[in-house]
């Protein structure tokens, strides 16, 4: 096995995050230009929809996770091994 269990979480979480900043523009439409008087900020969406983003992020990033994983095993993206100490 080239790489360790905790290096393949790590990998999959950094996917994940990445993935997640791609999936949280998609579906937001402009709101309209009038004034919030609940409180709200100007820039924010009236349904973020975040269940469904996280879902849609959660198996997006498992696809592109198991093939980052093919390509590690496979031998076409090396990691460099960091085991051994450098000789001085």
């Amino acid at each position: 096995m080239p790489i360790g269990v905790f290096t393949m979480v790590g990998i999959y979480i950094i996917v994940w995050w990445t993935v997640l900043f791609a999936v949280l523009p998609l579906g937001m439409a402009g709101e309209t230009k009038e004034p919030p008087t609940d409180g709200a900020q100007w820039g924010a969406p009236r349904t973020p929809n975040l269940k469904k983003k996280f879902l849609t992020t959660t198996w997006v990033s498992a696809l592109v996770w198991v093939f980052i994983m093919a390509l590690i095993f496979t031998g076409w993206l090396p990691l460099p091994d960091f085991s051994s100490a450098p000789a001085v």
